[in-house]
């Protein structure tokens, strides 16, 4: 698992935002060294997502309104709609005609312990971390 170009974009938006202040869209993507057109689809991901909020108009732009302490990198990957399995079997829905017909699948179960063990850590660090440091 990789993040994608769009959550690292996104990790850079919400750090031109950490002052608390409003930024326009275009400001944003200037400083963070960001296509526009590419901010402004994640920009609308992050306000779906409840971690800002853009006010339109000549007076608008963006600002942080999440507890990013309370965020965590895991979260913020999910907004960005990534999927975070290991392999295709991780997601519910896989039809795995090894499992159905064996019963199980000792390569399934130690992949399902290490993706365990990959959310747990993704949970484990806020983006405050991560952006402003400890």
């Amino acid at each position: 698992m990789v993040i994608t170009r769009e959550t690292d974009y996104a990790l850079r938006i919400l750090r031109a935002l950490l002052d608390g202040e409003l930024h326009a869209a275009g400001e944003i993507a200037q400083t963070e060294l960001l296509p526009q057109a590419f901010a402004y689809k994640i920009l609308k991901k992050l306000e779906k997502a409840g971690l800002l909020e853009i006010r339109r108009g000549t007076a608008g732009g963006c600002r942080l309104t999440a507890d990013l302490d309370q965020t965590s990198l895991y979260d913020l990957m999910l907004a960005m709609g990534e999927r975070s399995g290991l392999s295709a079997c991780m997601e519910p829905d896989y039809q795995c005609s090894w499992r159905s017909s064996h019963g199980g699948c000792s390569v399934h179960c130690k992949l399902l312990e290490i993706q365990r063990a990959l959310d747990a850590e993704l949970r484990s660090h806020s983006l405050q971390e991560i952006l402003a440091g400890p």
